[in-house]
């Protein structure tokens, strides 16, 4: 085989026949490294497949296939019902965050269900794996493991055994046959999962691809290998707490929005019991600097606790920090209470934090966020069964959110007697008081007093 040399930015994937030190695709500097390829001859490499006809819409419309269900409810609920055979599904996350134990899980789930499983690792042995198996309680004689991280051994596998899924840990430890290049380089990486597209998409089997991730928290490896999976999942949380949440960020046959909770015990992950409550569950009540919220996860409502705190400074530039929310967003919050409610902020330094680890991306928890700051500014305490939901703009107005109903019936479900909503909210479930309000200076008056 003839060998060619490449440099291959480790960012975004761009190529160049000599080093750079700046790459021209991405700007970044110093992220080239040289790569070796092997080219096969004209004779030795496979005839081309017969090339695909146009054919009618209604000539290729075809009754869906059926989902495999793995049984754990977060992880089908985030795929959008369950694996599509045929389809490829990217995991990342952090390490020991816990991605091999969930894939294993459902490895065994499906193999219990009667599906044929390949668990294929590069990393670990036979034994290695069979070890970290045993200690999950996972058993199943449709289990086959393949501690080989070349990718030809891979499809001859597949070719034998005829899996429903395929579970691939990890596609940066996967070898590409026709590539000189160390395992885990964006060469591999792109064109490992190709193969596997190739190989897998037509037998539709159903791969799960873990991935690891760089200090950015990114997959590592370039953008080009989430354009070819068809749903990329995250996995996230802290390695010291015993719950993690499962995002889907891209997936062609479900929603995206979706979240699935989980919780590490002793005998693995397990899916989490009443997850709409679960992070209320070492609330305080009538604590200073609190509020409670409902937002939007996919189809379902979370109740999540914010927390604020000011500090008087005596630096001239204050402090701002943010966790599981939008910096940008509490310095406009800060500004609309100062400007439009009063409030004189500019002395203190302000931190706020979204209990239990999770982000809150969508406006609906402005509310939230300003009555927990004016909570720790002014010393007092909101009412324990106050809920505060609402977009602030900048003038200062409460604007509607959407799917207030369902925010609100989970908000009476838990107990919750009153809920601060934008005018016009329409009918409340039974025994939630509404108090509308209009404006965040409204809000302070209702949930303070004047």
């Amino acid at each position: 085989m003839r060998e060619k040399t490449v440099y291959v930015c480790q960012t975004c994937g761009y190529e160049a026949p000599k080093w750079l030190g700046r790459c021209p695709g991405c700007g970044a500097w110093n992220t080239l490294v040289e790569e070796r390829r092997s080219a096969r001859p004209e004779k030795e490499r496979p005839a081309s497949p017969a090339i695909a006809r146009p054919v009618p819409l209604a000539a290729a419309a075809r009754p869906p296939a059926e989902r495999l269900r793995t049984g754990l409810e977060e992880f089908d609920r985030v795929l959008g019902g369950g694996l599509v055979p045929g389809s490829l599904v990217l995991l990342g996350g952090e390490p020991g965050i816990g991605k091999s134990t969930l894939a294993s899980i459902a490895a065994a789930r499906l193999a219990g269900a009667g599906r044929r499983v390949l668990y294929a690792g590069g990393e670990e042995s036979e034994e290695q794996i069979r070890l970290r198996l045993a200690r999950l309680g996972v058993k199943g004689a449709d289990l086959y493991l393949l501690a080989d991280g070349r990718l030809d051994a891979l499809q001859e596998a597949v070719e034998t055994l005829r899996p429903a899924a395929v579970i691939v840990d990890s596609v940066q430890t996967m070898r590409h046959p026709d590539l000189a290049s160390a395992p885990g380089s964006v060469a591999q990486v792109r064109e490992g999962t190709a193969f596997l597209l190739e190989v897998l998409k037509p037998r539709k089997v159903a791969a799960l691809l873990i991935g690891h991730v760089t200090k950015e928290g990114t997959i590592a490896g370039p953008r080009v290998l989430e354009h070819l999976v068809d749903a990329v999942l995250y996995f996230e949380g802290e390695r010291y707490q015993q719950y993690r949440v499962l995002r889907a960020v891209k997936n062609r046959f479900g929603p995206t929005n979706e979240l699935g909770l989980f919780e590490m015990t002793e005998s693995g992950l397990v899916p989490a019991e009443a997850p709409t409550k679960l992070f209320l569950r070492e609330r305080t009540e009538a604590a200073i600097g609190a509020a409670v919220t409902a937002t939007m996860e996919g189809s379902r409502p979370m109740l999540l606790e914010v927390q604020a705190l000011l500090v008087p400074t005596l630096f001239p530039v204050p402090r701002r920090s943010a966790t599981g929310f939008d910096l940008g967003r509490l310095n406009m919050l800060l500004a609309v209470l100062e400007k439009r409610a009063g409030l004189h902020l500019i002395g203190h330094d302000a931190y706020v934090n979204v209990v239990g680890g999770l982000r809150i991306s969508e406006p609906a928890a402005d509310l939230a966020v300003a009555l927990a700051i004016a909570s720790s500014f002014r010393e007092a305490p909101v009412a324990a069964g106050d809920v505060f939901i609402g977009e602030i703009g900048l003038s200062g107005e409460v604007r509607p959110v959407p799917r207030l109903s369902a925010r609100l019936a989970e908000a009476a479900r838990l107990g919750f007697r009153r809920a601060f909503v934008p005018p016009a909210a329409g009918g409340l479930p039974e025994g939630l008081v509404p108090v509308e309000v209009r404006t965040v200076r409204e809000a302070l008056e209702a949930a303070f007093g004047r």
